[in-house]
């Protein structure tokens, strides 16, 4: 346990956190940028579902939706930036790795 609990680790988890924020602000921000140049306006809440984080993000922009109305049903809807986002990082992983390696 005390290999586990360092500070190196205690800072990964919160660098993860912090990701975490900064990724689902930033795809609720873009979301609303694309909405002033677009015809047809999208939900926000399909942007903070962009996040690689599957299928959690999905579900948490479920629970907003469903707070606002409870006739909302956006899993489905939600499942494909999420897992878009999914397959982005892992591309970009690909590539950094390429880089380095």
């Amino acid at each position: 346990a005390e290999n586990f609990l360092r500070t190196q680790t205690l800072l990964v988890l919160v660098l993860g956190v912090v990701a975490f924020a900064a990724a689902t602000a930033a795809g609720v921000i873009l979301a609303k940028i694309m909405n002033l140049f677009s015809k047809e306006k999208i939900n926000p809440m399909i942007g903070a579902a962009g996040v690689s984080a599957v299928p959690m993000s999905a579900r948490v922009v479920q629970v907003m939706g469903q707070e606002a109305n409870p006739r909302n049903f956006l899993l489905m809807h939600a499942m494909g930036p999420n897992v878009a986002g999914a397959i982005g990082a892992a591309i970009a992983g690909g590539v950094f790795l390429g880089m380095v390696g």
